[in-house]
């Protein structure tokens, strides 16, 4: 066997994630559903002077790029899933549409909150009827797309080795961000139709604004969630992962002498993760021998290992 043999046994591609072309495409059908019901509620909440149903149009406004966002994301990992420049995959870019997206959802819970706060203080007079209808139907809209996108989180390949720890890692970061703005969407969809009932059945013209500044604080929430799990991911700041305690685990049952000088774990796909390993041993293992034994945890696609082997009699 040849030098150009053995090496190119050892090559591999870095394409670590093998996308979700369902997502994207439901994703993309949920865009166009969302952008229809935007201009509709926002038209209509102007026409008939309802906070919680112009809250929700332009709540739909900012979902419907967001939308957009994810589904571009999708496109663009795809496209460039073989390009060279990425060293680790194109995965973080949907992550990145992700982080883009709890952005764009605080944006929109701030101006939530103000125009509630602006309609609680300087009411305006609400045609109830044609307000609820509207709602309803943006309710429908925003369930068809939870539909679209529920289904379809990507949990990976199945794996012989299973960790339950693992299953919040595999989760598709990208396509949450937009099942977050559905559902957000959504829940602004029942709070209005909630404040605009009250209104028209009991004069309670003070809950329509006030429903508005509970879906922003509710949208808040959400957003921050998301924020600090993209945030996590693009930062690689991943080294309190239990896939970390499994490294050093199997480092201790492969050489009990060995020593890691250095570790370094970050995710590169969903459920999956790259590792960096420097250790100092007195045994004559190589570091294919701790490579092979890493093996054994699938989720760690791309495993660089690095041993020094020091003599007893160079301790002493």
């Amino acid at each position: 066997m040849t030098l150009q043999d053995i090496a190119a046994t050892r090559m591999h591609s870095h394409a670590f994630d093998e996308g979700n072309p369902l997502a994207e495409r439901n994703t993309s059908r949920a865009m166009w559903l969302t952008i229809a019901m935007m201009v509709v509620e926002i038209g209509g909440g102007w026409l008939y002077n309802s906070m919680a149903l112009l809250a929700d149009g332009w709540h739909m406004s900012s979902h419907a790029l967001a939308l957009g966002l994810s589904a571009f994301a999708y496109s663009c990992a795809r496209r460039y899933a073989k390009d060279r420049r990425f060293a680790f995959g194109t995965w973080k870019i949907e992550i990145l549409a992700g982080y883009t997206s709890a952005i764009l959802l605080l944006c929109v819970a701030g101006l939530m909150a103000f125009q509630s706060i602006e309609r609680l203080i300087t009411p305006l007079p609400i045609h109830y009827s044609q307000a609820i209808v509207l709602a309803a139907i943006g309710l429908a809209i925003n369930l068809i797309c939870a539909w679209l996108l529920r289904g379809h989180h990507d949990h990976g390949p199945g794996s012989g080795h299973h960790h339950d720890h693992a299953h919040s890692h595999h989760h598709d970061l990208n396509l949450r961000s937009a099942y977050l703005h559905v559902l957000a969407d959504a829940a602004t969809s029942v709070f209005a139709i909630i404040a605009l009932a009250a209104g028209m059945l009991w004069g309670a013209r003070w809950l329509d604004p006030v429903m508005g500044i509970i879906g922003a604080i509710l949208v808040t929430v959400w957003a921050i969630g998301l924020l600090r799990d993209t945030g996590k991911v693009l930062l690689d700041a991943e080294m309190d992962a239990p896939v970390v305690e499994e490294v050093r685990d199997v480092v201790a049952g492969c050489d009990p002498s060995a020593i890691i000088t250095d570790l370094h774990v970050w995710r590169v796909g969903k459920g999956k993760f790259s590792c960096v390993l420097s250790l100092v041993t007195h045994s004559r293992l190589s570091a294919d021998d701790f490579r092979n034994q890493l093996a054994v945890h699938e989720e760690l696609v791309h495993v660089v290992v690095e041993t020094t082997s020091i003599s007893p009699a160079q301790v002493a």
